[in-house]
């Protein structure tokens, strides 16, 4: 037995899943990407249990779609960037297939995790674990105290820890 929220949703569906790929072909330029991101969209709306008030469908269903534009254009920049690492290599230490792919997700996780940041707890995390500063060179960079950059790594550090084990994402 189909429910009210289905009914919904086929309703929604029916009534703009033409626009909202013509919306995402303009976007992108590429008739698959829209089709792939409008049913993505879709999903999304699936996954929240709710569907929108009829009057507010479209931007309802945009704003999804921007959304996942996006997370499409930021996945891509990433997999550009690692390729480009990749082609930098000998041969003989070029990671397998799998492993790239494992590892292009991982780069897609942790770009996540770090666009969630606020700008300065992600500033001095990656300060502190990429370019190896102390807590007192990144104060001074960041024009703070160095209490400042303890609860900002701390607060970044909490984030890795609750996606690592299960407690955010």
């Amino acid at each position: 037995m189909e429910s009210h929220f289905q009914r919904e949703v086929g309703a929604l569906y029916s009534d703009h899943h033409g626009w909202l790929r013509g919306w995402l072909r303009k976007k992108l330029g590429n008739a698959f990407d829209a089709a792939d991101l409008a049913h993505d969209t879709y999903l999304r709306v699936l996954s929240t249990g709710r569907a929108p008030q009829a009057e507010d469908s479209r931007r309802y269903l945009a704003r999804i779609a921007n959304c996942l534009v996006i997370d499409l254009f930021r996945r891509r920049h990433i997999e550009a960037a690692y390729l480009e690492v990749l082609a930098t290599l000998p041969e003989p230490v070029v990671p397998s297939p799998e492993t790239r792919a494992l590892v292009l997700e991982a780069l897609i996780e942790i770009d996540a995790l770090l666009a969630r940041l606020p700008a300065k707890a992600r500033t001095a995390f990656l300060l502190c674990k990429l370019e190896g500063l102390g807590y007192r060179a990144i104060a001074e960079q960041m024009h703070v105290s160095v209490s400042s950059v303890e609860k900002y790594v701390a607060q970044a550090l909490r984030e890795c820890y609750a996606v690592h084990y299960g407690g955010g994402a």
